[in-house]
Formats: structure tokens, sequence, C-alpha cells
């Protein structure tokens, strides 16, 4: 070993010389070799302690036994826990109840971020703003085809909407789809049209839209007379709709708007607690044996649903 390492003319070196710097052999410094020994050591600790080696099937398990889906699974049951009292209360509120809670209205809005955005971002987009020209319904305006009330929301959560108008491309000629063209345009905009009017009524059009073109919500049909559009506002878009319909079986071209179901059982017993109310009866007394079969659908709980429509109609929109 080179008694003085800061001398290069006093230390042997390797032999290796590049462009007149030669490498010399110098040991490595104490604390450099000392932290090369230690890592070895730690490295033989952790191979006892966790998880290291894969074997045929498995692992080996080390003497602590951690996974970290033990951890998981551990840090879970602490959220759980703390969120355990809002959830067992959530399950025995309704949603309008929920709304009148300050204290469950936030909790609601808070833990529903996530479930939100699994399960209605990837077509209502983040906040309830569509990509524009997707077809899919905005959440946080106030124009709703099935009703924004906080009832009405969280029944088309769980029921689904399935919207429905006919394809018109054998029953209109191109004269009458360019008139009731003109008549949807005119009406988004305030002005009258009295003959589009008239073939509006004369081919049906009014049985679904209603008299005053804005609408029935117990159909889902659409308001004519504003500038919210499911899916374009674009003449030709316009008049693509009215000779291809929406989910017009029979049309190949027809627009698809389809929002799934999430809870069938959910849905029947809004109905049924709804028709009771409407009766003048008890809906606490209501048989569900007689109600439920039990092998209704369900991809949400009744309590995720709640805190979905609490969530949605804080968006802006809610009626």
């Amino acid at each position: 070993m080179a008694e003085n390492k800061s001398n290069p003319n006093e230390v042997s070196d390797t032999g290796h010389e590049w462009d007149g710097i030669k490498e010399l052999d110098n040991p490595c410094p104490r604390w450099w070799l000392n932290s090369l020994y230690l890592s070895g050591l730690i490295v033989v600790v952790y191979f006892v302690l966790y998880p290291s080696l894969p074997l045929v099937n498995d692992s080996t398990k080390g003497l602590l036994g951690w996974t970290q889906i033990k951890e998981y699974k551990e840090d879970l049951a602490k959220v759980e826990a703390k969120r355990a009292p809002f959830e067992n209360q959530l399950a025995v509120m309704t949603v309008e109840e929920i709304l009148a809670d300050q204290k469950m209205l936030n909790y609601s809005i808070g833990s529903s971020k996530v479930l939100y955005g699994d399960n209605c971002a990837a077509c209502h987009g983040m906040g309830g703003n569509p990509a524009a020209g997707s077809g899919y319904p905005i959440l946080a305006d106030d124009d709703w085809l099935y009703g924004g009330s906080i009832y009405d929301i969280e029944m088309s959560i769980a029921n689904g909407r399935i919207g429905m108008m006919p394809a018109h491309s054998a029953l209109l000629n191109t004269e009458e789809v360019d008139q009731l063209v003109q008549f949807v345009v005119d009406s988004s905009n305030g002005v009258s049209n009295e003959a589009g009017l008239a073939l509006y009524n004369t081919k049906g059009c009014v049985a679904c839209h209603g008299a005053d073109a804005k609408g029935v919500q117990a159909m889902g049909s659409a308001n004519l007379t504003d500038k919210i559009w499911r899916f374009s506002g674009d003449e030709e878009q316009i008049r693509h709709t009215i000779l291809h319909g929406v989910n017009a079986v029979a049309d190949a071209e027809t627009r698809v708007a389809v929002m799934p179901q999430w809870s069938e059982k959910l849905a029947i017993m809004l109905e049924a607690r709804a028709y009771a109310i409407e009766e003048g009866e008890d809906p606490n007394d209501i048989d569900w044996d007689d109600e439920l079969e039990g092998d209704e659908a369900e991809r949400l709980t009744e309590t995720e649903i709640k805190k979905l429509a609490v969530y949605v109609h804080q968006f802006g929109g809610g009626q």
C-alpha cells in the first residue's frame, strides 16, 4: 500500500495510461469499503426478514410475514373503520335527507370522486362535461332529458336510460326533412316557423317532443327550443338524427345512446316507494319479498348510487 496516496510519483499504478493520465493503484477509502460491506449485510438481513426468493409456485415468506397485499388490507381496514359510521348512516337515509344534512352531504361528495371517476367519467367527463361531439349528456348544465331532481338522477343511475327516436328516412321525403330541419333550427333560435310547426304536428313529432317542442321528461325526449344539443346543432347532423333516429334497431346508421343500468334492484325499490307514496301508503310497510325476486342485478350498491346521485346533483344543474 502506498504511504503517500496524494503524490502520484510515489504510488504504484496499474500500467494503464490515456493521454498522459496514469491510473493509480490507490486503495478504496475505508468509509466506502465499510459501506459496501454493510450493504451486503443489509441484503442478507432483508432476505431473512422479507419475501425475497422466488420458488416454483410461491416465494420465501420471510420471518416478518410481510406482504404488500397484507399492508394494503390493513390500511384499507383503517379507512373503512373511519368511514363505517357515515356509510351506516347513509344506508338508512334517502337522497333527499342526505341533501338536507350538510355533514352527510360533504361526506357523500368527498367519497364519490373516485366512484364517479371509475364508473361515470369515461362517458360524462370529469366534472360532468363530456368531450364535445361525443353524444353523452352534459351533467353540469340545467338541461335534463329525464329530470334533474335528486330522485330523478338517482333513478337514472339505478335504472339506466335507453332513449328511442324512430328513423324517418322511409316516412319523409327530402322536402319534408329539410322543412323539419329548419323548424328545429328556428325553434332553437326562438324564431316562429308556422309551416314547420304544421308539419311537426302532422308527422307525429309532437307526440314525443310535446306541443311546445320542449320535450317530455317522462319519455326522455329532447327540448328542441334551447341551444343544448345531445349530438350536434349542425344542420346536417340534425338531418341525420331525423332520418336515422336514436336507438332505432332496424337502421344501421342510427345514433346509439344507451346508459347502462347500475342496479335493477334499486330501480324496482325506487318505483315501489314512489308508487306507495302516490297512493298515500307508508313506503316502510312495503313487503320486499313480494316486490323482489332475489336475483336482481346490482353493478353498484344502493349506497354507492345514492352518493353518485348527490355528487352529480351538486355539479350545478340539479333541480
